[in-house]
């Protein structure tokens, strides 16, 4: 992969604005990009490389800008493996961040709740995952210049930004979850024995995104923080089908709140 070539065309659209953050916003949660202000606009289909976002609720656009007066660059929309693209496709954007300067990534997706304490709307911090059921994204002839041959997963996710990340959440909703996220490839929603085994696994939400990101960025040394918005139950949980209708329905509902939590701790940052 091309990752130079990628990351000079970014650059050189850049302007004055150099992050060291980054945000990969998840389906429906594309509401973000509208208080990025300062902000040049690169559709991905014009940066060299760079695959094209396939799915409702991922506008396909890198903005880079300030929010807060704090400067940031922002996928508005990511790749999945389950579009069609290898994992190192899917995951070349965070390589590319990482030779652009990124030393903060934040990912965000939509996911269905495992744990039955959790209700749609609310918010979980990822602490941990399982993704034994997929491909590492890391299969292959290692890249020696962005990381090692076998790199260490037991401190993925910061746990100095999980807590305040937690403190932001619980400010603006009343309760913050810190949870366990299992990576499924999709596209097809979970069958309700795979959720109990995933429960037993000790998941307490479950997605198509975010982990091969994570691999890809700890692989990189880039700090991690990583929030799920619950927009549904997991399948056999509640006696009704899936959709992804009710996925954007839901971050609609929160995209306000969403919104202020992300603001919020880019300034903690």
């Amino acid at each position: 992969m091309n990752y130079k070539e990628s990351a000079q065309y970014i650059k050189e659209r850049m302007g004055n604005i150099e992050p060291k953050i980054a945000i990969v916003l998840g389906s429906g949660l594309g509401v973000l990009s509208e208080d990025i202000q300062n902000k040049t606009v690169i559709k991905y289909q014009d940066i060299p490389n760079f695959p094209i976002s396939t799915v409702a609720g991922h506008a396909g656009e890198l903005i880079i800008g300030t929010l807060e007066n704090i400067p940031i660059i922002a996928m508005n929309g990511r790749f999945h493996y389950y579009e069609g693209y290898d994992l190192k496709e899917a995951t070349l954007p965070i390589r590319v961040f990482k030779l652009l300067g990124i030393e903060e990534l934040i990912l965000t997706n939509a996911s269905g709740g495992i744990n039955t304490d959790y209700k749609p709307g609310d918010f979980m911090i990822i602490k941990d995952h399982l993704s034994f059921f997929a491909e590492s994204v890391l299969r292959g002839k290692n890249d020696d210049e962005f990381g090692v041959r076998f790199p260490d997963m037991s401190q993925t996710y910061n746990k100095e930004r999980i807590e305040k990340l937690e403190k932001i959440i619980r400010k603006h909703t009343g309760v913050a979850h810190v949870g366990v996220y299992a990576y499924m490839k999709g596209p097809t929603f979970e069958t309700p024995a795979e959720i109990r085994a995933l429960r037993i696994l000790g998941a307490d939400a479950v997605g198509m995104s975010t982990v091969p990101e994570a691999v890809v960025a700890n692989h990189c040394g880039i700090k991690i923080s990583a929030i799920s918005c619950i927009t549904n139950m997991a399948a056999g949980i509640l006696d009704r089908k899936l959709s992804h209708e009710e996925v954007n329905e839901t971050a609609d509902k929160v995209k306000l709140t969403f919104k202020e939590i992300i603001k919020d701790y880019v300034k903690e940052l």
